[in-house]
């Protein structure tokens, strides 16, 4: 591959990624007149029938290989498009519980304090509610941090069968509430509402733009400035560095099979936890031996959380359950854990509804039930658990390829939250139906399911226990920045979406203090009718 001169000019910020992270940073940064450039690995995800596929839609997910550490290939399904894996997630949006933010223990060791808490997020936790037009109802959920405004948007009605199920998990003293959801849905005005409630939502791509991703409230509505440039199929290499190894003077892409040295006064690397960490590791150099900003820590790549996570298919043949769109409620009553067991073991929530081209092969798992009666009667469920930071999990390089070196903690939180959950489940379905065949059936997401990667680049006060400092720049590299899920200290037990937008919005106004346009902070975020 040859080395091409084409694109000469310099820029005032490079953003490499357009994800939860990126994306959001260039819709921050982008009324600032400042030239900027973003470098996104893949294209715009096509619209097509395949969106709302079931089969179809696993070409979303990259086939690309990594190794774990027995040298066996993994798959962990990131999807390279604009919009990273915004463009496949569930939309759930949760803040971060107050108490997530300071030291606690766990059945297996501490979570740590970050540093800085709740009161410090909850401007910008509000912003990003705002800015992907989250769904929710305060004060429904009981270990809920305070706000200083309600969701911008009203919770997602449930369908008939999970109102049921609603209603009867209080009537046994359960606290269930309104999942906050980023889709964006008018229920009052549904002709003119840009989701239509399908039931190809939670891990698809939306053909229709109804889900709150990046690309369609972040990438899409800063375009139109001039100053800002986008570049699809744009792979970053390696960064390059100044002499003294103190700045970023070069960033080496493969942009549609052509090498370009593209350069700018800042740079922002928002691949993902996982991506954004092997990019550094790739990057070293005399300077930097062990990969950039790695020098006075050596923890790039280390800390990698993703959550303990997996499925309960609860299913009752005696209770048909015809929703579509299903992900409308969570549980946190066992946040914290339960009398007679002191520690965390995290949140529940419901998931996209279970559909026959899933359960075709594997009639031995559900049996006695039939995969129609599955696919009729299941009502769904995820299951999250903490995992705790360790710095022997970790992303690390193999030559070229990408090594997932990761061995589980937390588990036994996870399985007890699973055995309460479908304990409950049982008493009432037993109770409603005494004849009905029921089932419920766990699956658990195995090591390479990382879809809620966080903490490969942790940040803090301290350059010789965190690589990014409090505004996620580099300790070693002045004008390198990591805005993504990287930077987290621990992982709570809620899916990391919304604070890593949060975090977005807080660098940003960081930045645009340091580029002189701190002005543009005031500037109102209206997403409203974007599509």
């Amino acid at each position: 591959m040859r080395l091409i001169s084409g694109m000469a000019e310099h820029f005032d910020i490079i953003i490499i990624g357009t994800g939860a992270g990126g994306g959001t940073l260039l819709r921050r940064l982008a009324p600032s007149g400042k030239r900027i450039l973003v470098l996104e690995r893949g294209p715009f995800l096509p619209r097509e029938k395949d969106n709302w596929n079931y089969h179809g839609s696993f070409k979303y997910f990259s086939p690309e290989p990594m190794w774990n550490r027995e040298g066996e290939k993994i798959y962990p399904g990131f999807s390279y498009y604009v919009g990273g894996n915004t463009k496949v997630y569930g939309a759930a949006l949760f803040r971060l519980r107050e108490r997530d933010f300071e030291s606690y223990a766990h059945n297996d060791g501490i979570s740590p304090e970050w540093p800085i808490k709740y009161r410090d997020w909850e401007t910008y936790y509000t912003q990003a509610e705002r800015l992907f037009q989250v769904h929710g109802k305060e004060g429904a959920d009981p270990t809920e941090p305070w706000r200083s405004a309600d969701y911008p948007y009203p919770p997602i009605s449930h369908e008939p069968r999970i109102a049921e199920v609603f209603r009867n998990l209080q009537e046994r003293g359960i606290k269930p509430y309104p999942a906050p959801m980023g889709i964006r849905i008018d229920e009052s005005l549904p002709h003119q509402s840009p989701c239509i409630r399908c039931d190809t939502c939670d891990g698809y791509p939306c053909l229709v733009g109804a889900k709150s991703d990046s690309e369609v409230l972040g990438v899409r509505p800063s375009l139109h400035r001039s100053q800002v440039t986008l570049l699809t199929e744009a792979k970053v290499l390696r960064l390059s560095t100044s002499p003294s190894g103190k700045a970023i003077t070069g960033v080496l892409a493969d942009v549609k099979g052509k090498l370009r040295e593209l350069c700018a006064d800042i740079v922002v690397v928002s691949c993902g936890a996982v991506n954004s960490a092997a990019l550094l590791l790739r990057s070293a150099n005399d300077r930097h031996p062990r990969g950039l900003a790695n020098n006075s820590s050596g923890l790039v790549g280390r800390h990698l959380m993703k959550h303990v996570l997996g499925s309960l298919v609860a299913v009752n043949n005696a209770q048909i359950n015809p929703s579509r769109f299903q992900k409308t409620m969570a549980i946190n009553d066992f946040y914290w854990g339960e009398p007679g067991y002191p520690f965390p073991m995290g949140n529940i929530q419901l998931m996209g509804k279970t559909v026959m081209e899933a359960l075709i092969g594997q009639e031995a798992k559900y049996a006695p039930l039939t995969l129609e009666e599955v696919a009729k009667c299941s009502v769904d469920w995820w299951v999250t658990t903490e995992d705790l930071p360790d710095p022997r999990n970790q992303v690390r390089l193999s030559g070229e390829g990408i090594v997932i070196d990761y061995t589980e903690n937390n588990g036994a939180a996870f399985a007890r939250l699973n055995a309460r959950w479908k304990a409950i489940l049982q008493e009432i379905d037993q109770a409603a139906n005494p004849k009905a065949t029921i089932g419920y059936f766990e699956t658990k997401m195995p090591m390479h399911s990382l879809g809620h990667q966080v903490g490969t680049c942790r940040f803090g006060d301290d350059p010789q226990t965190s690589v990014l400092d409090l505004n996620c720049r580099s300790h070693d590299i002045d004008n390198l920045y990591v805005v993504d899920g990287s930077f987290f200290v621990s992982s709570g037990a809620v899916n990391p979406t919304l604070t890593i937008i949060a975090n977005a919005l807080r660098v940003g106004d960081h930045l645009l203090e340091r580029i002189g346009a701190g002005a543009t902070r005031a500037l109102p975020i209206k997403s409203e009718g974007v599509l």
